[in-house]
């Protein structure tokens, strides 16, 4: 597991042991415990811990602040190299997943959320580092759909799993945290073991970095923070307090997500090849401007389920093509920035997520249609942020504005 690979020296390796192959397997082995846990969570908290809004608002929260100090990854990568860094997180995820049932309180599940969310944001802030550091810029939009995609599909066996069988067998939620939980952490051990560790051509700077220049960038990592939370807290939740889901119905909306994104994401990483970041995210916050709309629409004029779930769905969909900004600040960025920059990125987007689902999980006990409306407040301003994306966005060329961002290189 200690042998070293240059990117451009593993073409002798066998094709399962390639780059881009690692960055599947753990691409399918990280939401077979984060999309579990993710179904289970809303009837867990409700049926187990008897959580109302601000409870679960607190939760989201604790769970957020792995992800605001997911700069840290710039020192620990210091004394650890970043794939080894993302597999052990990988493992930490899943037994934390596995042993979530065990503590049905209030206390417990803030505690081990924590450590849960520890691993889940340590390793998407690496993989988004390896990424865009192993895929060429060409390749990028593509490779990242399918990556999508294959999320999406190892996800789609585990919920047909539980659909299949919560009922029909009597499952237990300690049942199946067990099993989702155990398997990422297996799988992530094997890739540890299985794969040589691959050396960039470009050494990574292993301190902070705050560029002027990846000022646009940081702007929309910032608002997508925010209207993420609003969607990850209270979409679900609404699913079951308003209309009453069971575990295996909102595992069944999930798996229509899963479904759509497996066909669609490939799709989307096209569109964003052919047509640019800023058109492909232009029709992200729009769509998210209508769909949070519709969803207040829900609770002040009494519109049924079936809107609800459709809105879920195209929700999910739109969500994906955030791939987009992932091409953007390859573009933009230097080589040697890529590691400290996903780092960054991911606390800035965090920034909200720390303060964001108490506050609203308050405000969703007076006023839920109130939450969305915020939301679609939030996609408005990404949309006119978005508006200043160049066409062809490159280092000097990374905004549109001429004394806020670089100027065109001539």
């Amino acid at each position: 597991m200690f042998d070293k690979v240059r990117l451009d020296e593993t073409g002798h390796l066998p094709r399962w042991r390639q780059p881009i192959v690692l960055l599947f397997v753990m691409a399918a082995a990280m939401p077979l415990a984060f999309s579990t846990w993710l179904a289970l969570l809303n009837n867990f908290v409700i049926e187990v811990a008897r959580f109302d809004g601000a409870d679960i608002g607190l939760l989201h929260t604790v769970r957020e602040i792995p992800g605001f100090m997911a700069f840290a990854v710039i020192f620990l990568i210091i004394i650890i190299r970043e794939q080894v860094l993302g597999v052990l997180s990988l493992v930490l995820l899943g037994v934390a997943t596995a042993v979530t049932a065990q503590f049905p309180t209030l206390g417990g599940i803030l505690v081990v959320t924590l450590l849960s969310s520890i691993g889940f944001h340590y390793y998407e802030t690496v993989n988004q580092s390896l990424q865009l550091q192993w895929l060429d810029k060409k390749r990028a939009p593509k490779v990242l759909g399918w990556l999508t995609a294959t999320g999406s599909a190892a996800t789609l066996v585990i919920y047909l799993a539980i659909i299949t069988t919560w009922e029909r067998l009597g499952l237990s939620y300690n049942t199946v945290f067990m099993l989702s939980g155990g398997l990422t952490a297996v799988i992530a051990l094997v890739a540890l073991f299985a794969y040589p560790q691959f050396e960039s051509p470009t050494p990574q700077v292993k301190k902070m970095v705050l560029k002027k220049r990846y000022w646009l960038y940081y702007a929309l990592q910032f608002m997508a923070g925010a209207r993420r939370q609003i969607f990850v807290v209270f979409a679900g939740f609404m699913m079951v307090e308003k209309f009453g889901f069971d575990v295996h119905e909102l595992t069944g909306l999930y798996l229509v997500n899963l479904i759509a994104n497996m066909i669609f994401a490939p799709f989307i990483g096209g569109l964003v090849a052919r047509f640019g970041e800023q058109r492909t995210l232009l029709v992200e916050y729009l769509g998210l401007v209508i769909v949070f709309l519709a969803y207040g629409g829900i609770y002040y004029f009494g519109w049924g389920v079936m809107l609800a779930m459709a809105l879920y769905v195209v929700d999910h969909l739109l969500f994906s093509m955030a791939l987009a900004l992932k091409t953007y600040i390859q573009k933009i960025a230097d080589p040697e920035d890529i590691a400290p920059t996903a780092a960054v990125s991911f606390t800035i987007n965090h920034i909200a997520a720390v303060f964001l689902p108490v506050l609203l999980g308050l405000l969703w006990l007076y006023s839920p249609g109130a939450v969305f409306a915020l939301a679609a407040c939030m996609a408005a301003t990404s949309f006119g942020l978005a508006l200043l994306i160049p066409r062809h966005p490159q280092k000097g060329f990374e905004t549109r504005l001429k004394g806020i961002g670089p100027v065109p290189a001539e």
